[in-house]
């Protein structure tokens, strides 16, 4: 495929960040499309590749057996030539706190059309900021997912924290058999609970997850109705199971209908912890009243999985993020689909449908 001109993607808009590479390498991959990406995070105080987005690219790179230009740190433009997507094991490190669950959204997509299963150990941080925690991808990404008929496991091995990382999870993937499903995500349905987890590692006490469990039941408690079960489970992970001191907590709540929704909140030295768990809990609060069916930290990351996807697909979520436009842009580039965007009347309400392309392997055939 390395004859086809690359299709160019400007790499500094709207969002600008490491989204365009990751998804725009990822369906290059799947398709078989050469890709360029020019001005790579050019709005950045630190433009150009990051150490934990070349990792990310690399992984790409080596999952696809594939070709990359202009993979050095603080490149502005890459140029990537896909070859077959092999199953297999693999070995990413970021040798940073950068995000593994951002290496995880990179690769993803590719195992699903691998010619066997996929099992990766991605090393760098576990729960960083501006990306989701680990926990998250876990508890809730996954469940989303695996509406459209796909399946993986994440197991993490050890947590890491900024600014050394060292945390560690595996990421297990069975390839499809046939193209992924289309989604209906319209009906709220009724609350039924939220659980969650309140960590801690390193130097701090357990009374850290403790006071950030105890602030966001109390909210909790308060804003939802009173039949709701709400449990959240609270841990001081050792030497063994995780690395450098760290906190956070994740909450998901679900509904009668399957929804998923998350909220979180990572700890920060010079913070009370009952500020996180307050966030958090505000966050499941926020979802709950609008009746969205996906909460602003999945939005985005379901955009790549409509588009691949056979048949009409359409989300209920609120006002769409820089990252969820910034991934419909990349989706329409990169798969020829249009995605439509509809305001519900009265509400702050978001839909947002895509008929998908029925991507298969079959079709690289």
């Amino acid at each position: 495929m390395a004859s086809l001109a690359p299709i160019v993607i400007d790499g500094s808009y709207l969002e600008g960040g490491g989204q365009i590479l990751r998804m725009g390498l990822a369906l290059s991959a799947v398709q078989a499309l050469p890709i360029s990406v020019t001005k790579v995070r050019a709005g950045r105080s630190t433009p150009g590749l990051r150490p934990q987005h070349l990792t990310g690219l690399q992984l790409v790179r080596d999952a696809s057996k594939g070709r990359l230009e202009g993979g050095q740190i603080g490149s502005c433009e890459i140029t990537f030539y896909p070859g077959t997507i092999a199953g297999g094991r693999y070995l990413a490190d970021t040798q940073t706190a950068g995000s593994v669950t951002l290496l995880i959204q990179a690769v993803l997509p590719c195992t699903l059309f691998a010619n066997s299963p996929s099992y990766y150990t991605l090393r760098g941080g576990t729960n960083a900021e501006f990306a989701p925690q680990i926990d998250y991808t876990i508890q809730v990404f996954r469940r989303i997912i695996y509406s459209f008929g796909l399946d993986f496991t994440v197991f993490l091995n050890k947590r890491g924290f900024f600014p050394r990382g060292q945390g560690e999870v595996t990421l297990e993937v069975k390839p499809l058999m046939k193209s992924l499903k289309a989604v209906n995500m319209t009906d709220f349905g009724e609350l039924v609970s939220v659980h969650g987890i309140a960590y801690v590692a390193g130097a701090l006490p357990i009374k850290v997850a403790h006071k950030m469990a105890n602030a966001a039941v109390e909210l909790l408690q308060q804003r939802l109705p009173q039949n709701i079960d709400i449990r959240i489970n609270r841990v001081k992970d050792d030497q063994e199971r995780a690395f450098g001191n760290g906190s956070g907590i994740v909450l998901w709540a679900k509904t009668t209908t399957g929804c998923i929704l998350g909220g979180s909140a990572l700890g920060k030295r010079g913070r009370e912890a009952e500020e996180d768990g307050y966030t958090a809990a505000s966050e499941i609060i926020s979802c709950v009243e609008s009746r969205v069916c996906l909460d602003s930290y999945a939005q985005d990351q379901v955009i790549i999985y409509m588009a691949l996807a056979d048949g009409k697909s359409r989300i209920r979520t609120g006002p769409l993020t820089n990252h969820t436009r910034t991934a419909i842009w990349v989706a329409e580039m990169m798969t020829k689909v249009k995605f439509n965007i509809i305001q519900e009347e009265g509400t702050d309400c978001i839909i947002v449908e895509c008929e998908g392309i029925g991507f298969s392997r079959a079709r690289l055939n």
